[in-house]
């Protein structure tokens, strides 16, 4: 992760409200389906690299590396837009999904299971 100055547009930069690690949580969903295909995590470089290459890519809090997704998979994401939630705490990042979002090969980091959650009726 990096430690030099934020790459990121001032202003960019500072509505970002990062956790301890310096990293912000980044919800990838699928443009066109709005299927929320994962979460993953980045710091400000991960962030301006997504902003600027037009492909997503993140921090790995279990590696300590940059990844961009897709590079050794081939499924990759090509970003169709990036938006801040109003706490600056959160990321929505709407993809053009190539193939699984998932490490598993699944379509997305959400097909483990249903928790059975009571539906609440209006």
């Amino acid at each position: 992760m990096s430690t030099s100055p934020s790459p990121l547009d001032p202003d960019i930069a500072a509505r970002l409200k990062r956790d301890s690690a310096g990293l912000v949580a980044a919800i990838v969903q699928q443009h066109d389906t709005r299927e929320v295909l994962m979460l993953g995590w980045m710091d400000d470089e991960a962030l301006h690299r997504t902003l600027t290459e037009g492909r997503v890519t993140y921090w790995s809090r279990s590696r300590q590396v940059y990844w961009r997704k897709g590079d050794t998979s081939g499924h990759v994401q090509h970003v169709r837009s990036v938006a801040i939630d109003c706490d600056g705490d959160a990321l929505l990042v709407t993809v053009d999904q190539v193939g699984a979002a998932c490490h598993t090969g699944d379509r997305t980091c959400f097909e483990a299971g249903d928790l059975r959650a009571q539906v609440a009726t209006a």
